[in-house]
């Protein structure tokens, strides 16, 4: 499958993005899909996740309540809207695609297909 990120941009402190993140080439609805992040000198990280139908959910501890994912299969397409952004969420934003057990959809190894990447930068 082919995933093409998009929505990035600079936003202030406290603002919001939708990013999404399209899909093509395979049965979007076979894989469950997640959102990673890469800041600069550091190492790419799980950002949230979901399941095929999207009834289940995974959020690292730094974004929940603020970051919310959704899909929509009958589109080929998944979302992460971000509220109340800090300067600590810029990075380039990645999608994925897999087959992961939820136990281990934090793990970047568990995921086989990635977008290009989309940066979102949140000034102070």
């Amino acid at each position: 499958v082919q995933l093409q990120a998009s929505g990035g941009g600079l936003v202030q402190a406290g603002g919001s993005l939708r990013l999404s993140c399209a899909a093509s080439g395979d049965t979007f609805s076979s894989y469950r899909v997640a959102w990673f992040r890469q800041a600069p000198g550091k190492e790419r990280e799980f950002v949230a996740g979901a399941s095929n139908n999207g009834g289940s959910r995974q959020y690292r501890d730094s974004v929940k309540g603020r970051f919310t994912i959704s899909r929509d299969n009958a589109k080929d397409e998944v979302y992460l809207q971000m509220n109340s952004l800090k300067p600590e969420d810029t990075a380039v934003y990645y999608c994925a695609a897999g087959r992961a057990v939820f136990s281990a959809w934090t793990e970047r190894s568990s995921w086989y297909y990635w977008g290009q990447g989309t940066l979102v930068t949140v000034s102070s």
